[in-house]
């Protein structure tokens, strides 16, 4: 009997996974087994995450579209004969106060972060459905939890992917299909450094998170491999909170 975190045979597509949070998830995939497909629109981008991941012997390949073009990511999942694990992890941010953010770039959040990893677990569950087995794996956010001033638009987004989450869950039960959500905290990730390096930052989060620090990008893989696996397979329509504490601290 193989171990229950075992992924060999198992293909799995990455979304946003040229860099941070995806590239440790493509990653930690990868080292359990899994042959894992990095998307991300630009294959310049991709190309030195590939050669990283071959270069640990991962079975690393791209997977080249935008996840908010719908059209093109039917045409990219076309070619997939089988498709076990989905990671919808692309997600863009929009800080700014309410007065600030329009109706037009509120609804570009949603189609990036939400309406898309709506069509696309869509387009996964259809090639999962063929081998009754599958993991749906929403990357939402603490934000999607807990509301703040300044996130409108990405607090929504988030929020909704949670809902997502319990309702594509609900769907595809019967199929073998589960459905889950990471929810990260605050990681120390190539996008975000410039605002968790600051003593005043770092002051926040020994103050905050029960770890008294950040979570490192590779701290985030164990989740995803878990959801990915047999050992999960009786957890669906559930939200891991990978944060260091920080949202159960009152």
């Amino acid at each position: 009997m193989s171990h229950p975190f075992d992924l060999s045979g198992r293909v799995a597509l990455v979304t946003g996974a040229a860099r941070g949070l995806g590239l440790e998830m493509a990653r930690s995939l990868g080292q359990a087994g899994a042959i894992v497909f990095l998307n991300g629109r630009d294959s310049d981008r991709l190309a030195p995450a590939i050669d990283r991941l071959q270069a640990e012997g991962i079975d690393a390949r791209p997977s080249v579209f935008d996840v908010a073009d719908e059209p093109a990511a039917s045409a990219a999942l076309a070619g997939f004969d089988r498709l076990d694990i989905l990671v919808n992890n692309v997600g863009m941010r929009l800080r700014a106060r309410l007065d600030e953010v329009t109706t037009d770039a509120f609804r570009t959040m949603l189609d990036v972060d939400l309406v898309a990893a709506f069509a696309l677990s869509k387009l996964a569950a259809e090639i999962m459905k063929r081998h009754g087995y599958g993991r749906l794996i929403m990357v939402s956010s603490t934000q999607g939890i807990a509301g703040r001033k300044g996130d409108v638009a990405y607090i929504t987004a988030k929020g909704g992917m949670i809902a997502l989450t319990r309702a594509l869950a609900a769907e595809y039960g019967a199929e073998g299909i589960t459905c889950n959500t990471i929810a990260p905290g605050g990681f120390h990730t190539e996008t975000n450094a410039h605002l968790m390096t600051s003593e005043a930052s770092l002051k926040i989060a020994r103050r905050r998170a029960m770890l008294q620090r950040y979570g490192r990008p590779e701290e985030i893989g164990g989740a995803a491999v878990y959801l990915a696996s047999t050992a999960a397979s009786y957890v669906t329509a559930s939200t891991l909170v990978v944060d260091g504490g920080w949202t159960a601290h009152l």
